[in-house]
């Protein structure tokens, strides 16, 4: 039976003008929506999003899904489809994956990401694979892959990285240790100026005494 416009009652095994379907044909599910301060019953072949179908003796009912972001899902506490910006994780939806997953953006979950270790201990201070001579030198820590992740479009975090450190032995031993070239060049530039600001100074007294 059709009430007004609209076939509210397609499915019905019994119908209300006011309130829609009550009881449903076989397979269909009972499904109440509220409309403001109105509600009436519809039979559907499955449930709208935010809902499941949950078959019942006397009569299949659409339930609400009571996880938090959830746009579809298989029970009432395993979401099956996230709504959009959200990540499902075994059954939850997450604003961003938890440690030790990685989101796999074109299927909005987390899979099993990359897993390392623990840093090992800071290698030897060096440069240009010299442990003296320099002030100033790098020093090199790593970590190794325990787990590889699920899939290989998944980076693994890094697993080494290096620190500017200072030399324990600034002269090498059995050797003469020599001044960087830098430093020569510097005592070199004073040395000159000096020299010029004597014969500038001597030109000056020179010149006053012929004045005199």
């Amino acid at each position: 039976a059709n009430y007004g416009p609209n076939p509210i009652c397609k499915g019905c095994l019994s119908c209300s003008k006011d309130n829609g379907c009550i009881r449903c044909q076989h397979k269909l599910f009972f499904f109440l929506r509220r409309e403001g301060m109105r509600q009436y019953g519809e039979c559907l072949h499955s449930c709208p999003s935010g809902y499941y179908g949950l078959r019942m003796p006397d009569m299949n009912r659409c339930s609400r899904c009571r996880i938090e972001n959830c746009d579809s899902c298989f029970s009432r506490d395993f979401c099956t489809k996230c709504k959009t910006g959200f990540y499902s994780h075994r059954g939850r939806c997450f604003r961003g994956c938890p440690a030790g997953f990685a989101a796999l953006e074109e299927l909005m979950e987390c899979v099993e990401g990359c897993e390392v270790g623990q840093w090992s201990e800071w290698g030897t201070c060096s440069r240009n694979n010299k442990t003296c001579g320099f002030k100033w030198g790098l020093e090199t820590r790593t970590r190794q892959i325990v787990k590889k992740p699920a899939k290989d479009t998944i980076p693994c975090p890094t697993i080494a990285e290096s620190r500017r450190c200072k030399m324990a032995m600034r002269h090498c031993s059995g050797g003469k240790w020599r001044r960087p070239a830098k430093t020569k060049d510097k005592k070199k530039k004073k040395k000159n100026l000096m020299e010029r600001a004597q014969k500038q100074h001597s030109i000056f007294l020179a010149t006053d005494k012929t004045s005199q």
